[in-house]
């Protein structure tokens, strides 16, 4: 059986039923970012899987692969992940039940190849190193920002004020005003040149 989930709105692949006799699951020209865990557990007899033009950006978004021990039919074109440096052989290590990978046969030198990039503690180091994933959103845990965007530091309010104080136009409280919605803390780079 083949399920054809092509040109959707897709974000994650995950949350499907029991679905034993699925061989073929199409899933191009989505928005396929991340690959749920246990996908072996709802698709048991999956062979062949087409992720070709989707989000995928990290080589350890496709760790959860490695599960499905049917899966020989890999094709994941056109996706930022292709473009990583050792792709191919990462792929080939994580998920080596894969025949057919990108529409081009894995080959035996490729498969002792990626065997030996990836062996031992400095493969396995290598391995993890590149496998970085995405962060995971959880639900009610808000969104991930950066320390920058939590407001300004007492420091940066300290130079705020001082560039305040020290405008004496009206052009001057206009430019300041200007950096600040930039995102820029006005003073911070005259701070050692002022002598109070």
């Amino acid at each position: 059986d083949a399920i054809d989930f092509s040109d959707n709105e897709i974000r994650k692949l995950d949350g499907f039923p029991l679905l034993r006799r699925l061989k073929t699951l199409l899933m191009n020209n989505n928005r396929i970012c991340r690959i749920g865990e246990n996908l072996e557990q709802a698709l048991p007899s999956l062979t062949e899987l087409v992720l070709t033009n989707n989000n995928i950006a990290e080589l350890g978004e496709l760790d959860p692969l490695s599960t499905i021990k049917s899966l020989t039919y890999l094709s994941i074109l056109r996706n930022p992940v292709t473009n990583k440096k050792h792709y191919r052989l990462y792929v080939i290590h994580k998920v080596p039940q894969v025949r057919v990978l990108d529409f081009q046969k894995v080959k035996l030198k490729e498969r002792q190849e990626a065997e030996k990039m990836f062996k031992g503690k400095r493969g396995a180091q290598l391995a993890k190193d590149i496998a970085r994933r995405t962060k995971t959103f959880n639900p009610g845990a808000g969104l991930p920002t950066d320390k920058k965007k939590g407001g300004p530091s007492p420091g940066d309010v300290e130079a705020i004020k001082t560039a305040i104080a020290n405008a004496t136009t009206l052009a001057e409280v206009e430019r300041l005003k200007g950096l600040l919605q930039a995102g820029q803390i006005p003073g911070r780079e005259r701070k050692s040149g002022h002598s109070e």
